[in-house]
C-alpha cells in the first residue's frame, strides 16, 4: 500500500516527532467543563434511594473519578513550559573529542537472524568510539560464532538471576567506556543514533536520554483489523506526548531500549534496579533523585519489533503493568524515595496510576449490568442534564484530543487497545498488589512453529464472559418485561444506560475480532514505499522496464511496471535484476503477478549485497516517518466494516506494512 494513504506523514531531514502544541486554553476550557459536570454529576445524578442503590451508585462516581483524575494530571502537567529542544548535531562535541561507548545487547532466546540484524546495525553505527557487546542469557554457541564472525564481543552468564536488569549488570564489571548504549535484541538503531545522542553529554548533569521507541512492523491490533492506514501505534502518543511532557518536568522515562546513560551516574545509583522487571522506569526514577538531568531527544533514531499475535502482545502489557506497580516495593518508590521535586513525584506517580486505571475501567464495564439484571440504575440524569452537563464535556474531550496529543491519537480508535487486554492488564496489577508478581518472560520476537491456529482461551473467555453479560443487560434494558422490573425511570436515564451497554457490546465484539490473529504471518517485516525501481533481464528491452516499489522487505518486493509494460513469458521465469535508489541491482524471482502487479523473491544475494539491503531497509538517517492519526470518523466506518469481513489472509499485495520514508 502506498506510505500517502490515510495516515500522514511528515518528511525528513532528521524524523523529529511532531510535538503535542502546549494549549493553555484548551486545557482551561477542559477544566471548567469537567467542573462543571462534576458538580452536576455529584449533586443530580447520584441514586441513593436505596443503601444497594447508593452503593452501586457512589462505586460509578468513585471510578470515574479516578479515571478523570488521572487523565487531568496529564493535562496539567503538559502546562508546564517546555525546556528547549537538546541540540543533538553531528560535529564533535564543544572541548574534546567524542566519548567513548559501550552498545550492550541483552539477549535471551530471540532467533540468531533477528540478533544478527541487530548487531549489524550497532556496527554500522556512524560513531568512532564504540564497542558491540552481545549479552547472551541463553549461553547458545552459536550466537558465540556469530559475534566471532561479526568481531561483537560476547559475554554469557551461568547464573542469570535478576532477568534482563541482572544480564545488564554483569555486563557493567566489564565496560570501561564513559557512556553505555542499550538496544533490545529486535531493534535496529539508525547510523547516527549515538551522534546524535551522545554529544548531549557535553552537559555533565545529564545522566541518560531517551530516544523515542518505535515498531518497524504493525502490531496486532493494527494487523488483524486491517487497520495499517488507520490506526495509530499505541506507543505513539506517550512519545509525542507524555514523555515530552516528563522531559519538561525533569521526569524524563527510561523506556529499557534505544537509551544512553552515563557510566559514571549509573554506578552512583549502584546499576540497574534488580527489584522489579521494570528496571528501566525504576532506574530512570534513581537517577533523577541522584540530581541528574535527563533528556528526551524526540527523533525516530531506531525501530524494533512489535509483538506478533495478540496473545504476546497480552503478556507484555501485563508484565509492564506488574513490573510498573512492582516499582512502589522498591528503593525507586517516587512517593518515597528521597531527592525528588514534587512536581516530579506527580508525574512518576501519574505513570505509575495509568496502570491502576484498568481497574476502574473494568468497574465502569460492569456497570450496565446493575440495570439491566439488578434493576438498579447506577446513575439518573434528565435530557437537560445531558444536554448542558455532561454533552459539553465529553464533547470537547473528543474535539481536542487530537490537538493535545500533537496529532499522535484519535479519541476513539485507540481505545481498542485497552480493550482487548482490559481481563489480562487488571489480573497483573491485582496480581501484584497482594503480592503475587508476573515473573519476568521475554516477549517472543518469532511464531512458535507448533502454535495452533486460533486466539488464545485467556484472552477470549473473558471477553466472552463479559459479552454475554453485556448481551443479558442489553435484553433485559430493550425488553425490560422479559427480566427484571425496572424502577419508573426517566427516558434519558434509560438511553444513556441503553447507550452504555451498547457500545460496550460494540467494544467488545472489535476486542474478540482482535483476538483472531490474521493468517500467514510473516516474521519478516514489510515496509510500504513510493520508490522508483528498473528491472533488467532477459527478455525485457535492452534498457529495462521500470516499475513502482509498493512495499519491500528481506524476503523480496511487490512493485507495479510501468504502463503500457508487457512481461514475456520467458521473462517471467527467468533471472531478473531489480535496480533500487543507492542499491546495486539485485536478483529477483517473480512469484506471482496480476496485470502489471508483480510479487518477487530476492534470488541467490552475497553477504556483501544482503549487508547493503539491510542498511538499506532498517538504518538509513530518517528512515522512520513521524506519522499523524487519520481523520476518525472515516477510521471508524471502516472499523465497524472489520467485524463483518473474516480474518482474510496475509499474501502477496495483501501485507501488512508499515510505511518508511522512500
Amino acid at each position: 500500500m502506498p506510505a500517502t494513504s490515510a495516515v500522514r506523514c511528515v518528511p525528513p531531514p532528521c524524523s523529529p516527532l511532531a510535538r503535542a502544541p502546549r494549549l493553555p486554553w484548551a486545557v482551561a476550557l477542559l477544566t471548567l467543563l469537567a467542573g462543571h459536570y462534576l458538580v452536576w454529576r455529584l449533586g443530580s445524578t447520584l441514586n441513593l434511594s436505596t443503601p444497594l442503590a447508593a452503593t452501586i451508585s457512589v462505586t460509578a462516581l468513585v471510578a470515574e473519578l479516578l479515571l478523570l483524575g488521572t487523565s487531568f494530571l496529564q493535562l496539567w502537567l503538559s502546562l508546564w513550559p517546555e525546556r528547549p529542544l537538546p541540540v543533538a548535531g553531528l560535529q564533535e562535541p564543544a572541548g574534546g573529542s567524542w566519548p567513548g561507548v559501550d552498545v550492550l545487547v541483552p539477549s535471551y532466546g530471540e532467533p540468531p537472524e533477528l540478533i544478527e540484524r541487530c548487531l549489524r546495525g550497532c556496527l554500522a553505527l556512524d560513531y568512532p568510539h564504540h564497542i558491540v557487546w552481545l549479552l547472551d542469557d541463553s549461553g547458545r554457541p552459536e550466537l558465540e560464532a556469530l559475534c566471532g564472525r561479526l568481531g561483537v564481543r560476547y559475554l554469557a552468564r551461568e547464573e542469570r538471576e535478576h532477568a534482563k536488569a541482572g544480564n545488564l549488570n554483569q555486563a557493567l564489571q566489564h565496560c570501561k567506556s564513559e557512556l553505555i548504549a542499550v538496544f533490545d535484541a529486535d531493534v535496529v538503531p539508525l547510523t547516527p543514533f549515538l551522534r546524535r545522542t551522545a554529544a548531549l553529554f557535553a552537559d555533565p548533569a545529564v545522566g541518560f536520554v531517551q530516544t523515542p521507541q518505535s515498531y518497524m512492523n504493525a502490531d496486532p491490533v493494527m494487523r488483524n483489523l486491517r487497520l495499517e492506514r488507520w490506526l495509530m501505534p499505541d506507543e505513539e502518543s506517550f512519545y509525542r506526548w507524555v514523555e515530552p511532557t516528563r522531559d519538561a518536568v525533569g521526569a524524563v522515562v527510561c523506556a529499557g531500549t534505544s537509551f544512553v546513560m552515563r557510566r559514571a551516574a549509573l554506578d552512583a545509583v549502584g546499576g540497574f534496579e534488580t527489584g522489579t522487571p521494570s528496571e528501566d522506569l525504576a532506574t530512570g526514577i534513581r537517577l533523577t533523585a541522584a540530581g541528574y538531568t535527563n533528556r528526551f531527544l524526540p527523533e525516530k533514531l531506531s525501530a524494533g519489533l512489535a509483538p506478533f499475535t495478540a496473545a504476546a502482545m497480552a503478556r507484555q502489557r501485563s508484565r509492564w503493568a506488574s513490573g510498573t506497580v512492582q516499582t512502589l516495593r522498591t528503593g525507586a518508590n517516587p512517593l518515597t524515595i528521597p531527592g525528588l521535586n514534587p512536581l516530579q513525584r506527580l508525574a512518576y506517580l501519574e505513570g505509575i496510576a495509568h496502570w491502576f486505571n484498568v481497574l476502574p475501567q473494568l468497574l465502569l464495564v460492569l456497570m450496565p449490568l446493575s440495570l439491566g439484571v439488578l434493576g438498579v440504575a447506577p446513575i439518573v440524569v434528565s435530557g437537560e442534564g445531558l444536554l448542558w452537563h455532561a454533552m459539553p464535556f465529553y464533547g470537547a474531550q473528543l474535539l481536542l484530543t487530537r490537538w493535545l496529543s500533537g496529532q499522535a491519537r484519535t479519541p476513539l480508535l485507540p481505545e481498542l487497545y485497552r480493550w482487548i487486554f482490559l481481563v489480562p492488564v487488571a489480573a497483573g496489577v491485582a496480581g501484584t498488589l497482594v503480592g503475587q508478581p508476573q515473573r519476568f518472560r521475554v516477549t517472543p520476537k518469532a511464531l512458535a512453529r507448533s502454535r495452533r491456529i486460533g486466539p488464545a482461551k485467556r484472552l477470549v473467555l473473558p471477553l466472552l464472559f463479559l459479552l454475554t453479560l453485556q448481551l443479558v443487560a442489553l435484553a433485559n434494558l430493550l425488553r425490560p418485561a422479559l427480566g427484571l422490573a425496572l424502577a419508573p425511570l426517566s427516558s434519558a436515564t434509560l438511553t444513556i444506560n441503553l447507550t452504555w451497554a451498547g457500545l460496550n457490546l460494540l467494544l467488545l465484539l472489535l476486542a474478540l475480532r482482535c483476538c483472531f490473529d490474521r493468517p500467514g504471518l510473516s516474521e519478516t517485516p514489510w515496509f510500504a514505499v513510493h520508490m522508483p525501481g528498473l528491472l533488467t533481464g532477459p527478455g525485457l528491452p535492452a534498457s529495462g522496464v521500470g516499475a513502482q516499489i509498493t512495499a519491500i522487505s528481506e524476503a523480496g518486493v511487490e512493485l507495479r511496471a510501468q504502463a503500457g509494460a508487457t512481461l514475456a513469458e520467458g521473462a517471467r521465469g527467468a533471472a531478473l535484476s531489480l535496480e533500487l535508489p543507492s542499491l546495486p541491482p539485485l536478483p529477483i524471482a517473480i512469484q506471482t503477478s496480476q496485470e502489471r502487479q508483480l510479487g518477487c523473491s530476492w534470488g541467490s544475494v552475497s553477504d556483501a549485497e544482503k549487508e547493503q539491503l539491510q542498511a538499506f531497509l532498517y538504518r538509513r538517517p530518517a528512515l522512520w516517518p513521524a506519522r499523524r492519526a487519520p481523520f476518525e470518523p472515516l477510521s471508524l466506518l471502516v472499523v465497524l466494516l472489520r467485524l463483518l469481513i473474516g480474518c482474510r489472509p496475509e499474501t502477496w499485495f495483501k501485507r501488512s506494512a508499515l510505511p518508511q520514508h522512500s
